[in-house]
């Protein structure tokens, strides 16, 4: 097959195709944002992908099986007939206008196909922890030996599994998980009028960790289900800062399953209530105001609305502003520094990997204490270096989020796939450098 020199929108469609992927969930395997692979569908040869998308198609092309380049090359040759443009628009157009796998992959069944489709693309990861029991307690919470907890032991033992989660012990968080659904039904059940309100902020706080974990491992269908929880527990509760906070967990599980508009239009419309309904006169209001915003701002960029992900990093920038410290209010670690670490993941979701270098040389590192947000930073810088061709500090980077969590690079696919895609471009010694890497970490290349 004739090695591609220089990408076209075509070249990127015909891959696509190849794939058999719809817009979506070709532009999340990329880490693309979606508006720009619905550009390169409808422009063809009119249009160039960025450097940095140049060498993303590159790694997929490299990974992909003999059958999926077979297709690719005869796409390739019709395409070049003359056909492009109108195969491209056909393909596109039944997921044109919505956040849904092209293919109708809407709902729990959609979510499975693809995470399978996702799962299968990549070159290899290492086993990922037992979720079954979780998602068991998640389905069934109800069971007749479940431990019987005061509210103040269920706000310790949730406080404990938000610790663990924060500081990337993500196995020990699914162990906990298992026996606090239960508890927690039980706490519902036993609760005293008068205590009715904190039980379900404590449940809105619960199923806020089972969804973050849960997308951690990338179990994204059955994270919306847990948000889902998450908000409705928070509406019960009648407490503005936990139905924000709830919001939170529900817009990074829209964004998860590539429902990017939603995801901005929640944040938004959830931010401006608690903004409203509290004026913002406690530390935990601004904070998770503030938090809120800045999730909404990673939902713009990934569909590529720069002016709406600007204008969110301002309001937050305003709201860190105000907080005037970086905390841990209501367990979202926000401040001025968790805004920096937004600004770079949002230069990435738009493609500038040299913008999202640059940011995080400014991060004061001495005041990211929460480790699962210093491995995210170094994570995104890994990202950043293997988009730009830059593999060995790519390495580097990927090996400091190792040292910092092992099980953010262990335990997540997308973190996975890091080392994957450098050990495919990398060459020499920085491949094998790679290659000795991934054994250490558990990662099958």
């Amino acid at each position: 097959m004739a090695a591609v020199t220089t990408w076209t929108g075509r070249d990127a469609n015909a891959l696509r195709r190849a794939l058999r992927m719809s817009v979506t969930a070709f532009a999340e395997h990329l880490g693309a944002a979606r508006r720009t692979v619905a550009k390169w569908s409808s422009q063809g040869e009119n249009i160039l992908p960025r450097a940095d998308m140049q060498a993303a198609l590159d790694t997929v092309l490299a990974r992909a099986t003999p059958d999926v380049r077979e297709r690719f090359e005869d796409l390739r040759v019709t395409d070049a007939g003359g056909t492009t443009v109108h195969a491209a628009l056909r393909d596109a157009a039944p997921d044109a206008d919505t956040a849904v796998d092209g293919h109708g992959d809407s709902g729990s069944d959609g979510d499975v196909r693809r995470r399978d489709l996702l799962r299968g693309a990549a070159i290899g990861v290492a086993a990922a922890p037992n979720v079954a029991p979780l998602l068991d307690a998640l389905v069934s919470p109800h069971h007749s030996n479940a431990v019987a907890l005061s509210v103040q032991q269920l706000s310790r033992a949730v406080a404990a599994a938000k610790i663990d989660y924060q500081a990337c012990r993500y196995e020990c968080v699914l162990d906990r998980l298992v026996t606090l659904l239960p508890a927690l039904e039980e706490a519902r059940a036993c609760a005293e009028s008068e205590q009715r309100a904190q039980v379900e902020v404590l449940a809105t706080d619960l199923y806020h960790v089972v969804g973050s974990v849960l997308l951690k491992i990338g179990d994204r269908g059955m994270a919306l289900v847990a948000a889902e929880r998450s908000t409705r527990a928070a509406v019960a509760s009648q407490d503005p800062v936990a139905i924000a906070a709830s919001a939170r967990i529900m817009t990074h599980a829209l964004m998860s399953n590539g429902h990017d508009d939603q995801a901005v239009t929640l944040a938004g419309n959830a931010a401006g209530v608690l903004g409203r309904d509290t004026r913002l006169t406690s530390a935990d209001a601004v904070a998770v105001y503030g938090a809120l915003v800045l999730r909404g701002a990673i939902a713009a960029a990934r569909r590529d609305d720069r002016d709406t992900a600007q204008a969110m990093l301002d309001e937050a920038t305003r709201a860190a502003v105000r907080l005037g410290y970086d905390g841990n209010d209501r367990w979202t670690g926000f401040g001025a520094t968790n805004v920096l670490l937004h600004r770079v993941n949002i230069a990435l979701a738009l493609g500038d990997a040299g913008t999202a270098i640059a940011i995080a040389r400014t991060v004061p590192l001495d005041k990211l204490t929460i480790a699962e947000r210093k491995a995210s930073l170094y994570v995104d810088v890994a990202r950043a270096y293997a988009q730009w061709g830059r593999y060995e500090h790519g390495l580097t980077a990927l090996r400091t989020a190792y040292e910092v969590a092992p099980q953010e690079v262990r335990c997540r696919p997308a973190v996975q796939r890091i080392a994957g895609d450098l050990a495919l471009v990398a060459k020499g010694s920085v491949r094998t450098a790679v290659v000795d890497f991934a054994q250490g970490a558990g990662i099958q290349l």
